[in-house]
């Protein structure tokens, strides 16, 4: 798929989507790193004005003030077969791979042994990312209660904080004693968290956090939920998706008001900013630290994986609450339709008009 000249602005002059070199340009990182950082330049606001001037947010604090919930009231003491679950659950998805696309790889000798083990290694390497991203979700509520000007927003914001913390607390227990070691951070994972965090202007922030990261997350968490039949794992993603379902609205109802307002230059800023951040969660998807661990080279699998219709579809799913978020946000047709254009590329232009959030309104 071409990228139009258009949109190589901040892609490092890649011309095509699925560039092998460009998803597979990954330097050395020590495996010991524990330690990341960030260098940002944001301007830190008090406001002296303690007045609710939006009763929307203020109703969304509310809501999150009653919402709050227990990691440790989750039934961990659930005995989880992960082999027995994953091997379940492919068995009724029903989505496997067409082993004639790999009849040149490695993976075509791959027995129903080897395909559990990915299976396997598959879900531990989603929910170590989602971890990872839960962290990089926390600082940045953390940074939006710092430099949001608006005390309604701030308040909410830190509300989320403490929502965050929760799901990273949960999802690191439940990988840790459930399945074993975390994957590190995915290379393009961290790039994505890079470009929200590193980001001075707070709208950005907002922008990256509330409509790419939780669109993301909750596109994932809603497969992970509806192919699931492990009953630990379902009750921990339901209650995230629930908190996951205010932070979307919480972004929508921040950005929209603000983004009316703005010149289009300002708007292409914003446009360039989530198409750079799709291109991002696009190469992370590969999973290619999975296919190292089973002995593949990822060079000789990617290029098979982008034509896999399973894989694409996956692609596609999970930017699917992305796309109605930004057509809230009036992102979409802004500059004669540089962003929609630019998700008519990807393929995924037709969510436009699903639900971005609220799959299980509270009190649900």
């Amino acid at each position: 798929m071409t990228i139009t000249k258009d949109s190589v602005k901040g892609i490092t002059g890649r011309t095509q989507l699925n560039d092998i070199e460009a998803i597979l340009d990954i330097p050395e990182v020590n495996p010991e790193e524990i330690s990341h950082f960030i260098k940002t330049n944001s301007d830190s606001i008090f406001t002296w004005d303690y007045s609710s001037t939006k009763p929307q947010l203020h109703r969304l604090y509310e809501k999150a003030k009653a919402g709050q919930w227990n990691g440790n009231s989750l039934p961990w003491d659930t005995d989880v077969d992960i082999e027995k679950v994953v091997a379940e659950e492919e068995a009724n998805l029903g989505l496997r791979v067409d082993i004639s696309l790999y009849q040149d790889t490695p993976i075509a000798k791959w027995g129903e042994k080897e395909w559990l083990e990915f299976g396997i290694e598959s879900r531990r390497w989603v929910l170590s990312q989602t971890l990872h991203g839960e962290q990089g979700a926390m600082i940045c509520a953390s940074k939006i209660v710092e430099t949001v000007p608006w005390w309604d927003a701030k308040v909410y914001a830190s509300t989320q904080v403490v929502d965050e913390a929760r799901h990273a607390e949960v999802f690191n227990r439940y990988i840790s004693e459930k399945m074993g070691d975390i994957y590190p951070v995915n290379w393009h994972a961290r790039k994505l968290l890079d470009h929200i965090v590193g980001d001075s202007r707070w709208d950005m922030t907002y922008l990256g956090m509330q409509v790419m990261l939780e669109g993301l997350a909750l596109a994932s968490f809603g497969h992970m939920y509806h192919m699931s039949s492990e009953p630990l794992l379902k009750q921990l993603l339901r209650q995230v998706m629930i908190d996951e379902s205010r932070h979307v609205a919480f972004g929508t109802l921040c950005l929209k008001d603000v983004y009316e307002n703005m010149t289009d230059a300002e708007i292409k800023d914003r446009q360039d900013f989530a198409y750079e951040s799709c291109i991002y969660i696009h190469d992370r998807i590969y999973q290619y630290e999975v296919f190292e661990n089973m002995g593949v080279k990822p060079k000789d699998i990617i290029p098979i994986l982008i034509k896999d219709p399973v894989n694409v579809f996956i692609h596609r799913l999970s930017l699917a609450k992305i796309v109605p978020s930004c057509k809230n946000l009036g992102l979409l047709d802004r500059n004669n339709g540089w962003l929609r254009k630019r998700f008519e590329e990807l393929g995924i232009i037709g969510f436009e008009n699903e639900n971005a959030g609220d799959e299980f309104p509270e009190g649900e």
